[in-house]
C-alpha cells in the first residue's frame, strides 16, 4: 500500500486525539482503570480499525472478518472507544464502563460487547489464542489475518514464549503481533523489575520476522503492517516503540498513572491540553 496522503494521516490524528478525550472521560467517571496503557495504544488501534483491518461493525461476527485480540485486556478502554466510533455500540455506553450489570466491563468480555473477539487480562494469553485463530484459518484455507496486541511487561509471562515458539512451528504467517513497548509496567521500568532486552533478538531467535517502529507515527505503523503482509512461512512481530500516558503532559512516562484513573482536576488539565 502506497504511503497515505497527508490529509488521511491528520484525519487519523484527529481521531487519535478524539479517542484520548474520550478515554480519559470515561475512565474519569468510571473512577477506576488503567489510564497510561490505554493511551499509549491509541494509534495502533486507530492504524487497524480504520486502515488495515477487514471488519463490519454491522456484521460483527462476519466469518471472514480480520481478527483482532487484545492480549493487554486493561487496555481495553482504547479498544472501546475506536469500537464505539466506529458503530460497534452507541457511543453513550462508554459512559457506563466498569458499571455493575454494563456491557463495558474493566477488561475485554466478547459475551458482552460487540466487536470483542475474546474475553481477555490474564496477561500472557491472547498470543495463545491468536495462534489458535490463525492456525484454524490456515486450516480453512481463509484469507483472515490476526493481529495480537501485548504489553512489553507481558512478554515477562513464559506463556508468551511457548506460544512465540508454537506460532513458529506451525508457519502462521498470517499472524502479526504487536507489542506496546512502553517500557512501564504496573511496579517500575522493565528494566528494573524484568528486563526483556534485547526483545527484538529474542523474537527473531523464536522464529519470527521482527519490524521496530514509533508507535506513535501513523505512517511507520502502517508501512510495518504492510510489510507483516509480505512475510512468508513465519509468524511477524510489530514492536512498536510508545510513551505510556501518551497526548497527556503530566501522564507521560509516569508509572503511577498505569491502574489510576485521572481525577477530575487532572481530567479538566488534560482537557485544556488536548483541545488547544
Amino acid at each position: 500500500m502506497p504511503p497515505l496522503p497527508e490529509s488521511k494521516i491528520l484525519e487519523l490524528k484527529e481521531t487519535a486525539r478524539q479517542l484520548r478525550i474520550e478515554v480519559l472521560r470515561m475512565l474519569t467517571r468510571a473512577g477506576s482503570g488503567h489510564t497510561g496503557g490505554s493511551l499509549s495504544i491509541i494509534e495502533i488501534l486507530v492504524a487497524l480499525y480504520m486502515v488495515k483491518l477487514r471488519h463490519d461493525p454491522k456484521n460483527p461476527r462476519w466469518p471472514d472478518r480480520d481478527r483482532f485480540v487484545l492480549s493487554k485486556g486493561h487496555g481495553a478502554p482504547a479498544l472501546y472507544a475506536i469500537l464505539a466510533r466506529l458503530g460497534y455500540f452507541d457511543p453513550a455506553e462508554l459512559m457506563n464502563l466498569r458499571r455493575l450489570g454494563g456491557m463495558l466491563q474493566g477488561h475485554p468480555f466478547n459475551l458482552s460487547t460487540p466487536g470483542v473477539e475474546i474475553s481477555t487480562g490474564s496477561l500472557g494469553q491472547g498470543l495463545s489464542v491468536a495462534n489458535g485463530m490463525a492456525l484454524a484459518a490456515k486450516l480453512d484455507k481463509s484469507a483472515v489475518r490476526v493481529y495480537v496486541l501485548m504489553g512489553d511487561g507481558e512478554t515477562q509471562e513464559g506463556q508468551i514464549w511457548e506460544a512465540a515458539m508454537t506460532a513458529a512451528h506451525y508457519k502462521l504467517d498470517n499472524l502479526c503481533g504487536i507489542i506496546d513497548a512502553n517500557k512501564l509496567q504496573i511496579d517500575g521500568s522493565l528494566s528494573e523489575i524484568m528486563n526483556i532486552e534485547p526483545i527484538a533478538r529474542k523474537w527473531e531467535a523464536f522464529g519470527w520476522q521482527v519490524f521496530e517502529v514509533d508507535g506513535h507515527d501513523f505512517q511507520a505503523l502502517l508501512a510495518a503492517f504492510d510489510q507483516c503482509e509480505q512475510v512468508k512461512g513465519k509468524p511477524s512481530l510489530i514492536v512498536a516503540h510508545t510513551v505510556k500516558g501518551k497526548g497527556v503532559s503530566f501522564m507521560e512516562g509516569k508509572v503511577q498513572y498505569h491502574g489510576v484513573a485521572p481525577t477530575e482536576a487532572e481530567l479538566e488539565k488534560a482537557l485544556i491540553e488536548l483541545t488547544c
